[in-house]
């Protein structure tokens, strides 16, 4: 399940990037909000998603409570769902499933 996750966490951050530095200076800057529109469901679930996972990990991987906020902490940072699998592996909270 963590490859699973990690997989999720870099989507989730793809579509936040695009979400945040593409669609919405284009939503303000030309007044257009298509781009917002088709980018804010598929983010929108893919962070859900995330977070689920992130819950269904903090029981199977027996994270404690500084590594499931940081975890989560990191899904709302520019780029930092980027640095989960890393941020997890130097813990030691990291192991195949």
């Amino acid at each position: 399940m963590i490859n699973f996750f990690k997989l999720v966490s870099l989507l989730e951050g793809i579509s936040y990037i695009l979400l945040l530095f593409i669609a919405v200076p284009i939503k303000y800057l030309q007044g257009n909000p298509e781009y917002v529109k088709m980018l804010g469901m598929p983010h929108g679930l893919l962070f859900v998603g995330y977070i689920v996972l992130a819950i269904m990990l903090k029981y199977e991987l027996n994270w404690n409570g500084k590594t499931f906020g940081i975890v989560c902490l990191l899904s709302i940072l520019p780029f930092g769902t980027f640095f989960v699998g890393r941020y997890l592996k130097e813990e030691g909270d990291y192991k195949k499933s």
